[in-house]
């Protein structure tokens, strides 16, 4: 039976890496709900693979803004196309490759900014040397300001399994309109097994898309091969 495990930044990290970046091609909108009348940006998923450069209206993304919802379902699927299959589009989702500026000292791994899962290019490629299943990680644009840098990928991850409603007894009903679907994560997370992907060893959970979730084959190749700035607990499954 397969185990499952969220992944963290360490909160006592001996690295010092810090970024001021985006993604390239900015974000979908916020969105105003008709129906439950929040005005919301949620999405966390990032596809850093998209690539606008060639379409004459990637503008309509590089200002974040609210819009309404029909003005948001034309934005979607406007830009549908140009998604890998399966992508989520939610009010805030980033599109394209990270850009800016990084500095400091880089582990294995960089989970300290939430919605940002970076990976060196080294780690990846043992951990699929490895076995692990299902990662994708793109080149990022950054400018070092130090000599020598490491070379960092974001892993372009989906959102596929879900909470266990026991474990949030007080999260209200999404909006059934636009999705909304606010509530706190809870401190004993469960995850709701027969949400579970068998296909894939790292994913986002798709209600709430901050949260990294990996599988023990992950684990047992993070652990095997001493990969590190990375915090690892069981999660429950029901």
């Amino acid at each position: 039976m397969t185990r499952f495990y969220e992944l963290r930044a360490p909160r006592d990290s001996q690295y010092t890496g810090d970024l001021s970046a985006r993604h390239k091609w900015g974000s979908l909108p916020g969105l105003r709900c008709p129906e439950c009348g929040a005005t919301w940006a949620g999405g966390m998923a990032a596809y850093p693979s998209v690539d606008l450069s060639a379409w004459d209206e990637r503008g309509l993304y590089a200002r974040p803004r609210p819009e309404s919802f029909d003005e948001f379902a034309r934005l979607c699927s406007l830009v549908r196309p140009f998604l890998p299959a399966g992508a989520r589009l939610r009010p805030g989702t980033r599109l394209g490759p990270l850009v800016g500026t990084a500095e400091g000292t880089f582990g294995s791994f960089f989970l300290h900014s939430p919605g940002l899962n970076l990976i060196r290019r080294e780690a990846l490629e043992r951990l699929r040397a490895e076995g692990v299943r299902g990662l994708h990680g793109v080149r990022t644009e950054l400018v070092f300001q130090q000599p020598a840098p490491p070379e960092l990928v974001e892993l372009e991850l989906f959102p596929r399994g879900r909470l266990h409603p026991g474990c949030t007894p007080e999260r209200p009903p999404a909006c059934a309109k636009c999705g909304r679907d606010s509530f706190a994560f809870p401190d004993e997370p469960v995850l709701e097994g027969g949400s579970l992907p068998t296909d894939v060893d790292l994913f986002l959970l798709s209600d709430f898309e901050t949260i990294l979730i990996a599988t023990d084959r992950f684990v047992d190749a993070v652990r095997r091969l001493n990969l590190d700035d990375v915090d690892i607990r069981e999660v429950s499954v029901l």
